[in-house]
């Protein structure tokens, strides 16, 4: 009997192990929803010793945007600011800590030594002078400086470029074949040097974005990128998909919104005027509250991933607290926009980031 009870004992075990060892292994869910913040005045703002917290704790804000479920950081790249904010010894530092937090890096390169938008895209100054041919060369060979120093996940081919870059030899509306051979040489470096690089062009608004992505149709790239702040582009929501199912069709691209922002409050934390500060500038169903930023980038992310053509979106001056003092006047315009309150506490809206 004892003999018996071992040998079914044995046969017991050996057909557990089978089993285990069959049970398949779960197939990691991918991550291909983009869901971003632009952090590029962090180092900026860390560097005059402001302490980013998370329920009360001081926490890195990568680490607090990382564990909210954000998984791509964009970061600014100027030419050669006066300074050393968004030059690129600092962004390619950024960009190596995100990566250490364990997120992607997405570089809007304005090529430009300070802001560029759809109001200004100002040559770097030691371009100006260049011939045509000249500051094309100049211009893939700083791409491909760009591509070798940080090798970004997402590559943006400037910012806001909704006439172009590099004014006035670059403006699309006026320089169309030169315009438009600037950004194909961007986009031949960037797919030799780097294939697995994601490219995104950059247009401002809904208003006007057919007449850019028709004119650049001819240029190879992956990702259609829309600014939409409601106070700038209209309070229309169905608008921004409508905008999003339309070009994404037409020109068979992923398309994101690469730029949005919401206020928790009208008021301020410092003496720097702020952008946005009335009710009049917000969306009736989205009041500046922490629970109405946190609904308004849940209706963000919601209507992009129901989009046919939606990969993502990406909160911008999500870092800009009031860094400098309540009585500084050179501080942050955003600081009610932030997604820190105003103790530098992460914010009810981090939870938009969450995978699901």
């Amino acid at each position: 009997m004892k003999k018996i009870f071992i040998l079914m004992l044995s046969v017991s075990v050996v057909a557990c192990s089978s089993s285990d060892s069959d049970t398949p292994t779960p197939t990691p869910v991918p991550d291909d929803f983009i869901r971003a913040v632009d952090v590029s005045f962090l180092p900026l703002i860390e560097s005059e010793g402001t302490i980013y917290k998370h329920n009360g704790t001081a926490q890195n804000a990568l680490t607090t945007l990382k564990n909210a479920g954000c998984n791509t950081v964009r970061i600014r790249l100027w030419k050669n600011p006066t300074d050393a904010v968004s030059s690129l010894p600092e962004v390619k530092a950024l960009a190596v800590r995100a990566r250490q937090a364990g997120l992607k890096v997405w570089v809007t390169v304005h090529y430009s030594d300070t802001w560029a938008d759809p109001g200004a895209q100002t040559t770097p100054a030691e371009w100006q002078s260049l011939s045509f041919t000249d500051l094309k060369t100049a211009f893939a060979n700083y791409t491909s400086t760009i591509l070798t120093e940080i090798q970004p996940d997402i590559f943006q081919i400037g910012n806001e470029t909704n006439d172009g870059l590099l004014w006035p030899q670059g403006k699309l509306s006026t320089n169309e074949a030169q315009s438009l051979q600037l950004f194909q040489a961007a986009s031949d470096k960037i797919r030799s040097q780097s294939p697995t690089t994601k490219i995104m062009l950059h247009y401002a608004g809904t208003s006007g974005s057919d007449w850019f992505f028709n004119k650049v149709s001819s240029i190879s790239y992956d990702y259609i990128g829309l600014s939409y702040y409601p106070i700038y582009h209209g309070k229309n929501l169905t608008t921004v998909q409508n905008t999003m199912n339309s070009l994404g069709s037409l020109h068979n691209k992923k398309v994101i919104i690469a730029e949005t922002s919401y206020p928790f409050t009208l008021g301020y934390n410092d003496f720097t005027n702020n952008v946005l500060g009335l009710d009049n500038q917000l969306i009736p169903e989205y009041p500046a509250t922490s629970e109405g930023q946190k609904a308004f980038i849940l209706a963000i992310k919601n209507l992009v991933k129901q989009s046919s053509h939606g990969i993502g979106f990406c909160y911008w001056g999500g870092e800009w607290v009031a860094f400098r003092g309540p009585t500084s006047t050179n501080g942050s315009p955003w600081e009610n926009q932030s997604l820190w309150d105003f103790n530098n506490n992460s914010l009810p809206v981090m939870d938009a980031f969450s995978q699901n």
